[in-house]
């Protein structure tokens, strides 16, 4: 049972999604975005911008009507007439509602990319067979998500409802009024009526929005889940098999080794520590400096100062020397200034050795 248990919970979904998963992720288009945020806003936007657009779409409708009014008992009805009518009509009504429509698509293009940034993908519309399954969608008919959404739309009716009703029993007496009232104030006040209204029910649907949203959130983030071995494999795929990775390492080390003893016979001196550091120095006369071509420590140094008994490399001990350079300077490169005169000084000493030896 506890076998059981414990292949159960290797296989949860507990680590957070990665950012190779978050893109695939995105490129599918399964980003966190709330259409009743979306959707609240938009009308938010559409009607506040009515306030001041209304008395502009008023005048060219009402101009329309006119025309109409006036125009139609002496008109001559013909073909060529009815589309040049139509024509007119079609341009005073594009031209009273295109303000609002404007509002509409800059907020909603807005309101967008605030949620999901620039976003451009066609994979959520190709055809596929699996959404043609009947099994498949009576699950999803029947799916958490499904009864979430079911549990929200009540919300919504609920809430709506209750706002339409309250308002309409406070305005009662109001309406009783404009029984013997002029047609332009009963407009005025039910276009008052009904703004004030439309901004009380988008307001509490902002407020349920921004509580979807952040489920959406919530949610996208929890199907992104990953367990524990995904990651592995995703680390396996963006970096490459550890194993083969440590090897490839101790290949590249290995090389490096043998590059560098091959270069030790070439050095004019070895300065050792004398046990744990050898540094093996080169010095030609177009070379600005001494440069330092095989270095190591503990077996390392060993290895050096072997391969220079070998070919007859001379070793001079001094500690604080062989310390500073192995520190220091890396292999390829010359001595700092500072050394000069303690290198200049072995290296003296090895070309007197030299000389006296032959």
């Amino acid at each position: 049972m506890s076998s059981f248990d414990l292949q159960r919970f290797a296989g949860e979904k507990t680590e957070e999604p990665t950012a190779k998963r978050k893109g695939e992720a995105r490129q599918k288009g399964q980003v966190p975005k709330s259409m009743d945020f979306s959707s609240a806003v938009i009308m938010l936007a559409a009607f506040f911008s009515l306030q001041f657009i209304a008395p502009y779409m008023y005048k060219e409708i009402s101009g329309l009507m006119r025309s109409v009014f006036t125009q139609f008992p002496t008109a001559d009805f013909t073909i060529a007439s009815f589309q040049i009518m139509f024509m007119d009509y079609g341009v005073v009504f594009l031209k009273a509602s295109l303000p609002i429509m404007l509002v509409i698509l800059v907020v909603g293009l807005v309101i967008n990319y605030l949620q999901v940034g620039f976003l451009f993908t066609l994979q959520p519309l190709t055809p596929s067979l699996s959404k043609l399954n009947p099994i498949s969608g009576l699950e999803r008919m029947f799916s958490m998500q499904s009864m979430v959404e079911l549990i929200k739309s009540i919300i919504k009716i609920s809430v709506v409802s209750f706002f339409i009703y309250r308002f309409a029993q406070n305005q009662v007496s109001q309406v009783a009024q404009l029984m013997h009232a002029d047609l332009m104030d009963v407009m005025q006040v039910v276009g008052s009526m009904t703004l004030k209204l439309a901004f009380q029910i988008i307001t509490v649907l902002l407020v349920l929005s921004i509580l979807d949203y952040y489920f959406q959130w919530w949610q996208t983030n929890k199907n992104m889940k990953m367990d524990k071995q995904e990651v592995k494999e995703e680390m396996k795929q963006s970096e490459g098999n550890p194993q083969i990775k440590s090897k490839i390492k101790e290949r590249q080390r290995a090389l490096a080794l043998k590059r560098m003893m091959q270069e030790v016979p070439k050095a004019d001196v070895i300065i050792t520590n004398p046990t744990h550091f050898a540094v093996a120095l080169k010095y030609d006369a177009d070379m600005a400096a001494p440069i330092v071509v095989a270095k190591g420590q503990d077996y390392i140094a060993q290895k050096i100062k072997a391969i220079a008994k070998e070919h007859a490399i001379v070793i001079v001990e001094n500690r604080m020397l062989a310390r500073t350079l192995y520190s220091s300077v890396e292999i390829g490169e010359i001595i700092p200034a500072e050394l000069y005169q303690a290198v200049a000084e072995v290296l003296a000493y090895v070309y007197r050795l030299k000389k006296r030896l032959s």
